[in-house]
């Protein structure tokens, strides 16, 4: 792989995964410190905390998509190995003719 496709694929799968990833953490964190969260639907407002279940499984989430950028990276820059020449002495003698 290409140097450069390997920086715009990092760069992408961080803009994708972990910045969510980071959003979804920090809300699975207010989740577990009990902070309410206020729900309008259909113009009724409610105010509850988030269950921890929920937080718990946030949190999950969140490593999961921190985590794909950094294995991404890995395999873009890793170091392959020199591939193995093929032949590898010219002066071997030739194997006999059937």
């Amino acid at each position: 792989m290409n140097r450069t496709v390997g920086i715009i694929l990092t760069i992408v799968t961080v803009l994708c995964c972990a910045c969510p990833g980071f959003g979804m953490c920090i809300s699975g964190i207010m989740g577990l410190a009990g902070v309410p969260f206020t729900t309008t639907i259909n113009g009724e407002s409610t105010t509850e905390p988030m269950g921890t279940p929920v937080a718990i499984g946030l949190m999950c989430v969140a490593l999961i998509f921190i985590i794909i950028p950094i294995v991404v990276a890995f395999f873009a820059f890793r170091n392959k190995p020199a591939p193995e020449p093929v032949v590898r002495d010219f002066n071997e003698p030739l194997p006999p003719a059937s």
